[in-house]
């Protein structure tokens, strides 16, 4: 018995200490922004898609990147072909070609995925508290890769990091912080 209380407050020390994104709907990252302004990051994915799943398994499970996300950002999972409905400035997207018997093969893209231009996944985008985009990122990146990027447009540096050449001082100078694991 004193083995399996052992084992229990073990495993209940593990999952308390396991840092996960707190993902939210478009929708209520917009409320949520109204409330209390923050930049949102949106996770633009497929069921697909197999660079999107590597995502989740690699990098968005690392407890620095989840740890990081949850504190600056409003966290958003939206898939790109699915069928939520989207507020943004008063205007609303959805996916009105969406199939659901196609749920776990390629469907339409979403109107909302089109009006962030994105067309390829995983994408990942930052909207800065007024809910304009600041940024696109497409393709796969590790923790480490991600790092950089997530504190540029994570803090207001990213206004003040506006040319090639500042950028490439900032991210060749970049301090890195996230734990590999």
């Amino acid at each position: 018995m004193k083995h399996i209380l052992l084992l229990l407050s073990f495993v209940f020390c593990v999952t308390i200490s396991a840092q996960e994104i707190q993902w939210m709907s478009m929708d209520e990252a917009i409320q949520a922004q109204q409330k209390k302004p923050k930049k949102i990051f949106v996770d633009m994915y497929t069921v697909w898609c197999g660079p999107c799943k590597l995502y989740d398994k690699r990098t968005f499970s690392n407890k620095d990147v989840a740890a990081y996300i949850n504190k600056n950002f409003y966290p958003v999972k939206f898939n790109a072909e699915g069928n939520e409905t989207v507020t943004l400035s008063s205007q609303t997207f959805t996916n009105p070609n969406y199939q659901p018997a196609r749920a776990f093969g390629r469907n339409s893209r979403h109107q909302f995925a089109r009006y962030m231009n994105v067309s390829a996944y995983p994408t990942v985008l930052f909207i800065d508290s007024d809910g304009s985009l600041i940024t696109a990122l497409k393709g796969y990146r590790s923790p480490k890769q991600l790092e950089p990027f997530l504190k540029l447009y994570g803090t207001d540096l990213w206004k003040t990091v506006n040319t090639q050449e500042k950028f490439d001082q900032y991210y060749s100078s970049f301090e890195y912080e996230f734990k590999t694991e």
